[in-house]
């Protein structure tokens, strides 16, 4: 895929399959991110993070339902609107431009992930969308 003739589309569209939802280390929240959820749920941020979340070296995660699925997960996100800051990111994270092998181990659990993107592409693209998400 040539790197000065794609777009967005060309390295992800979104299916809204859970997929990403599902463990794999969890989802880190702020802040920023409980508060929303707390507002959006019509309750005290404090008991969202004693109700929703749990700690992973001293950070907040949102908690994992006995599937395996983010609490928030029903077959679609409940909390979309205010989805925290890492779920908003996905695929597009840091972790691809220190090993663009990320991106294609990601690819076989994520359908919306197309995984045969030149590495300079790809490296050009995550740059821009991490940048665009500050």
């Amino acid at each position: 895929m040539p790197s000065d003739a794609t777009t967005v589309g060309d390295l992800f569209e979104c299916t809204q399959c859970g997929e990403c939802c599902k463990g794999y280390g969890g989802t880190y929240v702020t802040d920023a991110d409980i508060r929303n959820i707390a507002a959006f749920l019509n309750m005290p941020a404090e008991t969202v993070r004693r109700r929703y979340c749990t700690l992973s070296g001293g950070k907040p995660l949102l908690a994992q339902a006995d599937n395996g699925y983010c609490v928030f997960w029903d077959r679609i996100c409940t909390i979309h609107p205010v989805k925290p800051r890492m779920c908003r990111h996905w695929p597009f994270i840091a972790g691809v431009l220190i090993d663009p092998l990320n991106w294609r181990t990601m690819a076989d659990s994520c359908p919306g992930i197309h995984p045969d993107v030149d590495e300079a592409t790809l490296r050009r693209w995550v740059a821009k969308m991490m940048q665009e998400q500050k």
